[in-house]
Protein backbone atom coordinates (compact mmCIF):
# COMPACT_ATOMS: atom_id res chain seq x y z
CA UNK A 1 0.00 0.00 0.00
CA UNK A 2 1.31 3.44 -1.09
CA UNK A 3 1.50 6.34 1.62
CA UNK A 4 -1.44 8.38 -0.21
CA UNK A 5 -3.42 5.46 -0.49
CA UNK A 6 -2.51 4.86 3.20
CA UNK A 7 -3.67 8.33 4.41
CA UNK A 8 -6.83 8.21 2.16
CA UNK A 9 -7.52 5.04 4.63
CA UNK A 10 -6.64 6.43 7.38
CA UNK A 11 -8.63 9.46 7.34
CA UNK A 12 -11.09 8.54 5.24
CA UNK A 13 -10.13 11.16 2.86
CA UNK A 14 -11.95 11.11 -0.92
CA UNK A 15 -9.68 10.45 -4.03
CA UNK A 16 -10.31 11.68 -6.97
CA UNK A 17 -13.72 9.82 -7.70
CA UNK A 18 -15.06 12.07 -4.65
CA UNK A 19 -15.45 8.93 -2.86
CA UNK A 20 -13.42 7.08 -0.49
CA UNK A 21 -12.96 4.16 2.24
CA UNK A 22 -15.55 6.34 4.53
CA UNK A 23 -17.97 6.31 1.71
CA UNK A 24 -20.39 3.90 2.00
CA UNK A 25 -22.28 1.47 -0.97
CA UNK A 26 -25.62 3.33 -0.84
CA UNK A 27 -23.29 6.58 -1.19
CA UNK A 28 -21.49 5.79 -4.22
CA UNK A 29 -24.74 4.96 -5.80
CA UNK A 30 -26.95 7.36 -4.36
CA UNK A 31 -29.51 8.93 -7.33
CA UNK A 32 -28.45 6.19 -9.81
CA UNK A 33 -31.13 4.02 -11.57
CA UNK A 34 -30.25 0.70 -12.22
CA UNK A 35 -33.73 -0.52 -12.78
CA UNK A 36 -32.62 -1.87 -16.52
CA UNK A 37 -29.77 -4.06 -14.98
CA UNK A 38 -29.93 -8.13 -14.20
CA UNK A 39 -27.12 -8.96 -12.12
CA UNK A 40 -25.44 -11.98 -10.50
CA UNK A 41 -23.51 -11.41 -7.42
CA UNK A 42 -21.87 -14.55 -6.06
CA UNK A 43 -21.64 -14.97 -2.05
CA UNK A 44 -24.92 -12.75 -1.87
CA UNK A 45 -26.21 -14.26 1.33
CA UNK A 46 -23.98 -12.60 3.79
CA UNK A 47 -21.60 -10.06 4.84
CA UNK A 48 -20.51 -6.97 1.92
CA UNK A 49 -22.05 -9.59 -0.86
CA UNK A 50 -25.27 -9.28 1.03
CA UNK A 51 -24.59 -5.87 1.56
CA UNK A 52 -23.79 -5.65 -2.61
CA UNK A 53 -27.10 -6.94 -3.49
CA UNK A 54 -29.08 -5.31 -1.30
CA UNK A 55 -27.66 -1.91 -2.40
CA UNK A 56 -27.98 -2.71 -6.36
CA UNK A 57 -31.77 -4.13 -5.68
CA UNK A 58 -32.41 -0.29 -3.68
CA UNK A 59 -31.11 1.00 -7.25
CA UNK A 60 -33.63 -0.71 -9.18
CA UNK A 61 -31.75 -4.08 -10.04
CA UNK A 62 -32.87 -7.49 -10.48
CA UNK A 63 -30.45 -9.27 -8.63
CA UNK A 64 -29.91 -13.31 -8.41
CA UNK A 65 -28.03 -14.05 -4.68
CA UNK A 66 -25.55 -17.30 -6.00
CA UNK A 67 -24.99 -18.67 -2.35
CA UNK A 68 -23.82 -21.93 -1.00
CA UNK A 69 -26.13 -22.17 1.86
CA UNK A 70 -29.92 -21.86 0.27
CA UNK A 71 -31.22 -20.85 3.56
CA UNK A 72 -28.90 -17.68 4.33
CA UNK A 73 -30.13 -16.44 0.96
CA UNK A 74 -33.50 -17.11 1.41
CA UNK A 75 -33.08 -15.30 4.87
CA UNK A 76 -31.31 -12.59 2.77
CA UNK A 77 -33.65 -12.63 -0.15
CA UNK A 78 -36.70 -12.22 2.38
CA UNK A 79 -34.59 -9.51 4.57
CA UNK A 80 -34.55 -7.32 1.24
CA UNK A 81 -38.07 -7.91 0.22
CA UNK A 82 -39.42 -6.80 3.45
CA UNK A 83 -37.72 -3.58 3.23
CA UNK A 84 -38.69 -3.14 -0.31
CA UNK A 85 -41.50 -5.18 -1.37
CA UNK A 86 -41.07 -4.23 -5.10
CA UNK A 87 -37.16 -5.76 -4.88
CA UNK A 88 -36.27 -8.60 -8.00
CA UNK A 89 -34.13 -10.84 -6.25
CA UNK A 90 -34.16 -14.23 -6.61
CA UNK A 91 -31.78 -17.07 -4.97
CA UNK A 92 -29.79 -19.91 -7.12
CA UNK A 93 -27.58 -22.29 -5.47
CA UNK A 94 -23.83 -22.33 -6.22
CA UNK A 95 -21.07 -23.70 -4.80
CA UNK A 96 -17.40 -22.66 -6.17
CA UNK A 97 -15.71 -25.11 -4.70
CA UNK A 98 -17.69 -27.57 -6.92
CA UNK A 99 -17.46 -27.33 -10.85
CA UNK A 100 -20.59 -29.36 -11.11
CA UNK A 101 -22.44 -26.79 -9.38
CA UNK A 102 -20.82 -24.39 -10.96
CA UNK A 103 -22.20 -25.53 -14.15
CA UNK A 104 -25.72 -26.62 -12.56
CA UNK A 105 -26.35 -22.62 -11.74
CA UNK A 106 -25.00 -21.45 -15.04
CA UNK A 107 -27.40 -23.94 -16.39
CA UNK A 108 -30.30 -22.78 -13.96
CA UNK A 109 -29.79 -19.33 -15.00
CA UNK A 110 -29.77 -19.35 -18.52
CA UNK A 111 -33.20 -21.56 -18.64
CA UNK A 112 -34.55 -18.65 -16.71
CA UNK A 113 -34.41 -16.68 -20.29
CA UNK A 114 -32.89 -13.70 -18.24
CA UNK A 115 -30.74 -10.84 -19.50
CA UNK A 116 -26.96 -10.44 -17.95
CA UNK A 117 -25.49 -7.10 -17.42
CA UNK A 118 -23.25 -7.64 -14.19
CA UNK A 119 -21.41 -10.32 -12.90
CA UNK A 120 -19.91 -9.57 -9.70
CA UNK A 121 -17.36 -12.54 -8.18
CA UNK A 122 -17.86 -11.93 -4.63
CA UNK A 123 -17.76 -14.89 -2.50
CA UNK A 124 -14.66 -16.61 -1.68
CA UNK A 125 -12.53 -18.27 1.26
CA UNK A 126 -9.90 -17.04 2.95
CA UNK A 127 -6.95 -18.37 5.25
CA UNK A 128 -8.76 -21.91 5.17
CA UNK A 129 -6.38 -24.65 6.64
CA UNK A 130 -5.41 -27.40 3.85
CA UNK A 131 -8.26 -28.95 2.05
CA UNK A 132 -9.02 -30.18 -1.29
CA UNK A 133 -12.25 -29.22 -2.77
CA UNK A 134 -14.59 -32.27 -4.72
CA UNK A 135 -12.79 -31.79 -8.03
CA UNK A 136 -9.14 -32.39 -5.97
CA UNK A 137 -8.09 -28.64 -6.45
CA UNK A 138 -6.48 -26.86 -3.91
CA UNK A 139 -9.67 -25.26 -1.86
CA UNK A 140 -8.78 -21.68 -1.76
CA UNK A 141 -7.45 -21.83 -5.31
CA UNK A 142 -10.52 -23.38 -5.86
CA UNK A 143 -13.21 -21.20 -4.50
CA UNK A 144 -11.97 -18.04 -5.05
CA UNK A 145 -10.30 -18.32 -9.03
CA UNK A 146 -11.08 -21.68 -10.45
CA UNK A 147 -14.96 -21.42 -9.65
CA UNK A 148 -15.41 -17.71 -10.91
CA UNK A 149 -13.17 -18.89 -13.85
CA UNK A 150 -15.33 -21.35 -14.72
CA UNK A 151 -18.72 -19.51 -13.65
CA UNK A 152 -17.63 -16.22 -15.81
CA UNK A 153 -17.22 -18.09 -19.27
CA UNK A 154 -20.32 -20.31 -18.93
CA UNK A 155 -22.04 -16.52 -18.52
CA UNK A 156 -19.60 -14.60 -21.01
CA UNK A 157 -21.95 -15.56 -24.13
CA UNK A 158 -25.32 -14.25 -22.39
CA UNK A 159 -23.65 -11.26 -21.47
CA UNK A 160 -22.09 -10.41 -25.07
CA UNK A 161 -25.62 -10.86 -26.24
CA UNK A 162 -27.47 -8.55 -23.63
CA UNK A 163 -24.58 -6.12 -24.21
CA UNK A 164 -25.03 -6.11 -27.70
CA UNK A 165 -29.26 -5.89 -27.76
CA UNK A 166 -29.66 -3.61 -25.39
CA UNK A 167 -26.55 -1.52 -25.81
CA UNK A 168 -25.77 -0.82 -22.47
CA UNK A 169 -22.01 -2.35 -21.10
CA UNK A 170 -21.85 -5.35 -19.50
CA UNK A 171 -19.38 -5.38 -16.00
CA UNK A 172 -17.61 -8.12 -15.01
CA UNK A 173 -16.07 -7.39 -11.33
CA UNK A 174 -13.70 -9.59 -9.19
CA UNK A 175 -13.51 -9.56 -6.08
CA UNK A 176 -9.30 -9.54 -5.55
CA UNK A 177 -7.25 -8.10 -2.31
CA UNK A 178 -4.60 -6.17 -1.32
CA UNK A 179 -3.21 -9.14 -0.26
CA UNK A 180 -2.48 -10.13 -3.63
CA UNK A 181 1.10 -8.45 -2.93
CA UNK A 182 2.28 -11.64 -0.96
CA UNK A 183 1.67 -14.63 -2.98
CA UNK A 184 4.35 -18.13 -2.36
CA UNK A 185 7.82 -16.47 -2.67
CA UNK A 186 10.00 -16.77 -5.24
CA UNK A 187 6.91 -19.04 -7.40
CA UNK A 188 6.56 -16.03 -10.09
CA UNK A 189 2.90 -15.62 -8.46
CA UNK A 190 1.24 -18.22 -9.23
CA UNK A 191 2.67 -21.87 -8.08
CA UNK A 192 1.96 -23.54 -11.71
CA UNK A 193 3.15 -26.85 -10.72
CA UNK A 194 2.45 -27.17 -7.07
CA UNK A 195 -1.04 -25.95 -6.83
CA UNK A 196 -2.30 -29.08 -4.52
CA UNK A 197 1.16 -29.42 -2.58
CA UNK A 198 0.06 -29.64 1.17
CA UNK A 199 4.26 -30.03 2.23
CA UNK A 200 4.65 -26.16 0.77
CA UNK A 201 0.98 -25.08 1.48
CA UNK A 202 0.77 -22.20 3.75
CA UNK A 203 -2.36 -20.43 4.18
CA UNK A 204 -1.62 -16.84 4.15
CA UNK A 205 0.59 -17.43 0.87
CA UNK A 206 -2.47 -19.56 -0.70
CA UNK A 207 -5.10 -16.90 -0.04
CA UNK A 208 -2.66 -14.30 -1.59
CA UNK A 209 -2.29 -16.66 -4.82
CA UNK A 210 -6.24 -16.52 -4.91
CA UNK A 211 -6.51 -13.08 -5.13
CA UNK A 212 -3.65 -12.50 -7.61
CA UNK A 213 -5.66 -15.09 -9.94
CA UNK A 214 -8.41 -12.58 -9.01
CA UNK A 215 -6.70 -9.98 -10.58
CA UNK A 216 -4.72 -11.18 -13.03
CA UNK A 217 -8.25 -13.17 -14.77
CA UNK A 218 -9.49 -9.60 -14.47
CA UNK A 219 -7.09 -8.35 -16.35
CA UNK A 220 -7.01 -11.28 -18.75
CA UNK A 221 -10.53 -11.08 -19.65
CA UNK A 222 -10.49 -7.22 -20.50
CA UNK A 223 -7.86 -8.03 -22.83
CA UNK A 224 -9.48 -10.32 -24.65
CA UNK A 225 -13.01 -8.54 -24.60
CA UNK A 226 -11.52 -5.53 -25.91
CA UNK A 227 -9.26 -7.74 -28.74
CA UNK A 228 -13.00 -8.51 -29.57
CA UNK A 229 -14.75 -5.41 -29.68
CA UNK A 230 -16.73 -6.70 -27.18
CA UNK A 231 -18.90 -4.06 -24.72
CA UNK A 232 -17.93 -5.59 -21.77
CA UNK A 233 -15.68 -4.46 -18.98
CA UNK A 234 -14.08 -6.68 -16.53
CA UNK A 235 -12.03 -4.67 -13.06
CA UNK A 236 -11.04 -5.70 -10.23
CA UNK A 237 -11.61 -4.20 -6.58
CA UNK A 238 -9.93 -4.15 -3.15
CA UNK A 239 -13.39 -3.94 -0.52
CA UNK A 240 -11.02 -3.04 2.43
CA UNK A 241 -10.30 -4.94 5.93
CA UNK A 242 -14.11 -6.04 7.11
CA UNK A 243 -14.98 -8.28 9.63
CA UNK A 244 -16.67 -10.43 8.15
CA UNK A 245 -17.59 -14.57 8.37
CA UNK A 246 -14.55 -14.94 5.66
CA UNK A 247 -12.40 -14.36 8.57
CA UNK A 248 -13.46 -16.88 10.28
CA UNK A 249 -10.68 -19.50 10.25
CA UNK A 250 -8.01 -17.26 11.57
CA UNK A 251 -10.08 -15.74 14.51
CA UNK A 252 -7.37 -14.95 16.85
CA UNK A 253 -4.73 -13.44 14.39
CA UNK A 254 -7.02 -11.85 12.95
CA UNK A 255 -8.63 -10.00 16.69
CA UNK A 256 -4.81 -9.28 17.32
CA UNK A 257 -4.47 -7.72 13.92
CA UNK A 258 -7.11 -5.69 14.29
CA UNK A 259 -6.30 -4.70 17.79
CA UNK A 260 -2.97 -2.47 15.84
CA UNK A 261 -4.97 -1.78 13.09
CA UNK A 262 -8.43 -0.49 14.15
CA UNK A 263 -8.43 2.63 12.01
CA UNK A 264 -7.96 1.23 9.18
CA UNK A 265 -11.11 -1.56 9.15
CA UNK A 266 -14.45 -0.47 7.79
CA UNK A 267 -18.50 -1.78 8.63
CA UNK A 268 -19.82 -3.72 5.80
CA UNK A 269 -21.73 -1.02 4.02
CA UNK A 270 -18.16 0.70 3.29
CA UNK A 271 -16.81 -2.55 2.46
CA UNK A 272 -18.92 -3.09 -0.52
CA UNK A 273 -19.18 0.41 -2.01
CA UNK A 274 -15.95 -0.08 -4.01
CA UNK A 275 -18.21 -2.62 -5.85
CA UNK A 276 -20.82 -0.98 -6.01
CA UNK A 277 -19.13 2.46 -7.22
CA UNK A 278 -17.42 0.27 -10.24
CA UNK A 279 -20.76 -1.42 -11.00
CA UNK A 280 -23.03 1.46 -11.38
CA UNK A 281 -21.31 4.72 -11.08
CA UNK A 282 -21.39 6.49 -14.53
CA UNK A 283 -17.82 7.89 -14.19
CA UNK A 284 -16.39 3.87 -14.17
CA UNK A 285 -18.38 3.71 -17.76
CA UNK A 286 -15.32 2.24 -20.67
CA UNK A 287 -12.86 1.29 -17.81
CA UNK A 288 -11.77 -1.76 -18.24
CA UNK A 289 -8.44 -3.96 -16.76
CA UNK A 290 -8.38 -1.94 -13.81
CA UNK A 291 -7.56 -2.52 -9.85
CA UNK A 292 -9.91 -0.61 -7.45
CA UNK A 293 -9.71 0.54 -3.82
CA UNK A 294 -11.88 3.04 -1.90
CA UNK A 295 -13.54 3.91 -5.10
CA UNK A 296 -10.71 4.86 -6.93
CA UNK A 297 -8.22 3.73 -9.49
CA UNK A 298 -5.21 2.13 -7.61
CA UNK A 299 -1.87 0.55 -8.30
CA UNK A 300 -1.08 -3.13 -7.97
CA UNK A 301 1.93 -5.97 -7.94
CA UNK A 302 4.20 -6.28 -10.86
CA UNK A 303 2.68 -9.64 -10.97
CA UNK A 304 -0.72 -8.60 -11.30
CA UNK A 305 0.67 -6.51 -14.33
CA UNK A 306 2.20 -9.04 -15.77
CA UNK A 307 0.23 -9.90 -19.48
CA UNK A 308 2.17 -13.19 -20.06
CA UNK A 309 1.52 -14.50 -16.54
CA UNK A 310 -2.48 -14.06 -17.02
CA UNK A 311 -2.06 -15.45 -19.97
CA UNK A 312 -0.22 -18.58 -18.65
CA UNK A 313 -2.86 -18.33 -16.31
CA UNK A 314 -5.63 -18.19 -18.19
CA UNK A 315 -4.49 -21.38 -19.94
CA UNK A 316 -3.38 -23.02 -16.85
CA UNK A 317 -6.91 -22.23 -15.56
CA UNK A 318 -8.75 -23.90 -18.84
CA UNK A 319 -6.84 -26.73 -18.58
CA UNK A 320 -7.81 -27.48 -14.79
CA UNK A 321 -11.26 -26.28 -15.13
CA UNK A 322 -11.07 -29.14 -18.89
CA UNK A 323 -9.62 -32.12 -16.73
CA UNK A 324 -12.40 -32.16 -14.48
CA UNK A 325 -15.56 -32.62 -16.89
Amino acid sequence: MNPITFFRELTGRPGRSGFGSASTAEHVTAGIDASKLIAIVTGGASGIGEETARVLVLRGAHVIIAARNIDAANASRTKIIDSNPAARVDVIKLDLASLKSVRSFAEKFLAMNLPLNLLINNAGVMFCPYQLSEDGIEMQFATNHIGHFLLTNLLLEKMKVTAKESGIEGKIINLSSVTHISPYPGTGGIRFDHINDESRYFDKFAYGQSKLANLLHSNELSRRLKKEGVNITANSVHPGLIMTNLMRHSPFLIRLFHAFTFLLWKTVPQGAATTCYVALHPAVRGVTGKYFQDCNEASTSGYAKDVDLAKKLWDFSEKLVNSCL
